[in-house]
């Protein structure tokens, strides 16, 4: 969902010694290689020749393109958390972050994101292109994909249920089927953006939409 050209997103500075320095580079540019070209196409010696390593190198730090995937994301998963929960909406473990989440809170917390993601045009495309070859039944990236729109599907929900419960959804708005409406509009803000980044403004089209179905103003 989350979020996605510009300059790569660049990973935070950290005191890694120099393989686990060498480990991260690789993972940074195995993501704009995946986002550009998908996993499907992209070759391990294309994959090494991107990292500046060689393919023996490569191989040491990520003996298959399946490890690298799957580290990849993984990154891009403490990327979206660093974003998403970094507001304190949230202080439950990582394997289930919502049972403490404030609904308005939650959604303040997606704007941000998406707000994130369209500054960095690859995380985007990353998720817009490996989602999508996800469909396969025989994608290495499937299980993640479906673990994380149940995540989210499981998130949101939750976060409708505390504005069901405060009486802050709109009279006219059926709880029902939000979660998927809403996550089918982020995953579109997505494409349309990736297709026409002169004309989609991701950020205030989410914005705009929850103050259609939320009757109190989101805290910035």
């Amino acid at each position: 969902m989350t979020q996605p050209g510009a300059a790569t997103q660049q990973a935070p500075s950290r005191n890694y010694p120099k393989g686990e320095r060498r480990r991260a580079q690789i993972i940074e540019a195995a993501l704009t290689a995946f986002g550009q070209v998908g996993y499907r196409n992209a070759s391990m010696v294309q994959l090494a020749a991107a990292c500046g390593v060689s393919r023996a190198g490569l191989l040491h730090h990520f003996p298959t393109k399946e490890s690298l995937l799957e580290a990849v994301l993984e990154e891009r998963e403490l990327q979206d958390d660093q974003y998403f929960f970094r507001s304190g909406a949230d202080h439950t473990d990582r394997t289930d972050r919502t049972d403490r989440t404030d609904g308005l809170e939650y959604f303040a917390s997606m704007v941000r994101l998406v707000a994130h993601n369209q500054a960095n045009p690859l995380i985007v495309s990353l998720f817009a292109v490996l989602s999508s070859e996800a469909t396969a039944a025989d994608h290495p990236a499937r299980p993640y994909f479906t673990a994380r729109y149940e995540r989210a599907r499981s998130q949101m929900t939750r976060a409708v249920d505390d504005l069901v419960r405060r009486d802050l959804l709109h009279p006219h708005v059926d709880p029902a089927g939000l979660t998927a409406s809403l996550i089918a509009l982020i995953d579109g803000l997505q494409v349309q953006w990736l297709l026409s980044p002169d004309t989609i403004d991701m950020p205030a089209h989410l914005r705009s939409m929850l103050r259609n179905v939320i009757s109190a103003e989101l805290p910035v």
